[in-house]
C-alpha cells in the first residue's frame, strides 16, 4: 500500500514536469512548444519554423501524461513505464536532431544553448520510471490473496473414527487379488449358514382314523376333556332270559 502511494506520488510528479517543459526554453531560448514534432522524423531536421500546440513537442508529452493517469487508476506499472520511455524518448530524439542541426549542443549562462526545458524532460522521465518499479502493481496483490487462501485451514471431511462409513460411500478394491492367492482373512466375506430343514408336513386324515378312541377328539379342547359315557340304564340292561 505504502509502495503504491509513492509511486503514484512521483508518477504525477513526473508527468506533470513533461507536461510543464514544453512550455519552458529548450534552445537558445526557444520553447518546446514551438518545435514541430514531424521535424523530428524528417530529413530536413530542425527548422526555426514555429509549430501549432498540438502539433509540437507537447503532443508526445500530454499522452504520456494520459497513459500516466491511466496506469494510476489501473494499478498498471506497464503503462506508466511506458509514459516515461516516451517522454525519455522524445527528448533524447530531439536532442540529436537539433545537434544535427546546431553542429554540437551547448550550455551557457546567458541563456543560450541547452535550457530548462531539456531538463524538465529529462526529470519527468526518470520520475516516471522511478514511480513504476516502486509501484507494487495489481498481480502481487493477486498473489498474496491466492497465498491467503491456499494458507487457510482445509475442512476435515473424514467421518469419525466411531462412525462406520455407509456401504454405498464405502472403497472398494480397484483389482482383484492375483489367481491362487485367496484374499486377506479380514476381508474375505464369511461363509453363509446353511437353512435349517423345513419340518414335514402333517395333515389329519380326510376321514379320521377307524381304530381311533371316539371319545379322544384330536380336535377338541383341552381345557375341557371329554366325559366318559354314562352307564348303561335299567331299561337298557338285557333281561335274564332263563335257556
Amino acid at each position: 500500500m505504502v509502495r503504491n502511494v509513492l509511486g503514484s506520488i512521483l508518477a504525477l510528479a513526473g508527468a506533470t514536469a513533461a507536461v510543464w517543459s514544453p512550455f519552458r526554453a529548450w534552445y537558445d531560448g526557444r520553447h518546446g512548444r514551438d518545435f514541430r514534432i514531424d521535424e523530428l522524423f524528417s530529413g530536413s531536421g530542425v527548422t526555426d519554423a514555429k509549430a501549432e500546440l498540438f502539433g509540437s513537442l507537447f503532443l508526445p508529452f500530454a499522452f504520456a501524461a494520459l497513459l500516466t493517469l491511466i496506469g494510476l487508476v489501473l494499478r498498471s506499472r506497464l503503462l506508466v513505464g511506458l509514459a516515461g520511455v516516451l517522454v525519455l524518448g522524445f527528448t533524447v530524439l530531439w536532442m540529436v536532431r537539433q545537434g544535427q542541426a546546431e553542429g554540437s549542443l551547448a550550455v551557457a549562462g546567458d541563456g543560450s544553448g541547452l535550457g530548462q526545458g531539456v531538463l524538465g524532460g529529462f526529470v519527468g522521465g526518470v520520475a516516471l520510471l522511478l514511480g513504476a518499479v516502486l509501484m507494487a502493481g495489481r498481480r502481487r496483490g493477486r498473489v498474496r490473496a491466492r497465498g491467503r487462501r491456499a494458507a487457510a485451514p482445509e475442512a476435515d471431511t473424514t467421518p469419525p473414527p466411531d462412525v462406520a462409513p455407509h456401504p454405498d460411500t464405502a472403497p472398494h478394491p480397484e483389482t482383484a487379488p492375483p489367481p491362487g492367492m485367496a484374499p486377506p482373512p479380514d476381508t474375505a466375506p464369511a461363509p453363509a449358514p446353511a437353512p435349517a430343514p423345513a419340518p414335514p408336513p402333517t395333515e389329519p386324515a380326510p376321514y379320521g382314523d377307524p381304530y381311533a378312541d371316539p371319545h379322544n377328539d384330536p380336535y377338541a379342547d383341552p381345557r375341557y376333556p371329554a366325559e366318559p359315557p354314562p352307564p348303561p340304564s335299567s331299561w337298557q340292561d338285557p333281561p335274564n332270559r332263563p335257556y
